[in-house]
């Protein structure tokens, strides 16, 4: 429910431009406010929780983004609708490491990743539905009637209030920075990172501009945005898959194989044409999203005393940073063509089976199989 919410102003933007008046360049930077705000904040948000305890109970938190981002339709003043979109994305932001932070301390290792899997693929359900819930509603009622999208994130903080307990002082140090001694491993988690935000780069960039390649072909809008969703739940499916399959074989195997497997997916979707091209462009999806789960479950297990961070690095730095990507995407689109901007996606993908290859996580299969007797 949560995530429901990160994608609708994308999905109104055309709205903001016919009927507010907004340039491209003033539509873009509502986004790009929500965007940073929630990017930036994740980080310091997870720092507050490990070291301080501080975090806010998580209905407060999708509250705060159902309520400000439905009333941005009801909002003129254009400095108002930027706040609004600040502090959705703080709602946002505050969500995910103390979330992700009890989800850690719930979970055994034997079992991370697909326990962590189950969680991520929530969002990205939410990420998947959310433009179509936005669009069906301000199609139905104009750009005010928008604001009919705070009752299912109400009707969720007031369940969420009523079946989670507050957090609770004593435990603030369950969860805590690295003992005195101990040093934090900040080499492997600051490759994870960018690892990750090339990964989200690829990602963004074909949810953005595959709509407009498949309509190139052909296909009509419509059509084009729910395939672009079919891909995405192909994603929230592979993510299950992904997170459970890395328990038994191992993260950083999976994560490379799945990653390595969706280059030549997108190429040949690229190449392809008629049905079967479509149905590599699931495959693609299925394989690319099903690495996400794994990785976050790979950074809970480098950093356990300290997942709120992570988990603001991970699902906030990383992924706002991956997707800043895809303005260069569109220059080059610009610049060439589109289709040549889609064949340069695979390159991040490329860049980042290099890092996570090198990241200092154990390898599991390999491990099993070539034992070190001692």
């Amino acid at each position: 429910m949560t995530d429901l919410y990160s994608p609708v102003l994308p999905a109104i933007m055309p709205l903001l431009i016919a009927q507010e008046g907004y340039t491209y360049l003033l539509a873009g930077l509502i986004i790009t406010v929500y965007n940073l705000t929630s990017s930036l904040a994740q980080p310091l948000v997870g720092w507050a929780y490990d070291t301080k305890g501080l975090s806010v109970h998580v209905s407060i938190s999708v509250l705060l983004s159902a309520v400000f981002i439905s009333i941005i339709g009801l909002v003129t003043d254009y400095t108002l609708v930027l706040v609004c979109a600040a502090i959705a994305a703080l709602g946002h932001a505050f969500f995910h490491p103390s979330a992700l932070g009890a989800v850690s301390r719930l979970t055994q290792d034997a079992s991370r990743g697909r326990i962590t899997s189950y969680f991520v693929v929530g969002g990205n359900l939410g990420f998947a539905i959310g433009p179509i819930c936005a669009g069906a509603v301000v199609a139905l009622l104009g750009l005010p009637g928008l604001v009919v999208l705070v009752i299912p994130g109400l009707v969720m903080a007031l369940v969420l209030r009523a079946i989670l307990p507050a957090p609770r002082p004593q435990a603030r140090h369950t969860v805590s920075a690295a003992p005195r001694g101990e040093a934090v491993p900040l080499r492997p988690i600051a490759i994870l990172v960018i690892a990750s935000a090339l990964r989200a780069w690829a990602i963004f960039a074909s949810v953005a501009y595959l709509p407009t390649f498949l309509t190139v072909r052909g296909i009509d809008l419509v059509t084009a945005n729910l395939l672009v969703s079919g891909m995405l739940v192909a994603g929230v499916i592979g993510q299950v898959v992904g997170g459970t399959l890395s328990d038994r074989y191992g993260r950083k195997e999976y994560t490379l194989l799945g990653l390595v497997v969706a280059i030549p997916l997108f190429y040949l979707f690229l190449t392809t044409g008629e049905w079967i091209s479509l149905v590599i462009l699931m495959i693609f999806g299925f394989t690319l999203w099903s690495t996400f789960s794994v990785t976050i479950a790979m950074a809970h297990e480098l950093m356990p005393r300290n997942v709120g961070v992570i988990s603001g690095l991970m699902l906030g730095l990383a992924v706002g940073a991956g997707g800043m990507g895809v303005a260069v995407t569109g220059y080059i689109a610009d610049t060439f063509s589109l289709e040549a901007a889609l064949m340069t996606i695979p390159l991040p993908v490329i860049a980042a089976i290099l890092l996570f290859s090198v990241v200092p996580y154990p390898w599991k299969s390999l491990a099993r199989s070539f034992p070190v007797h001692r």
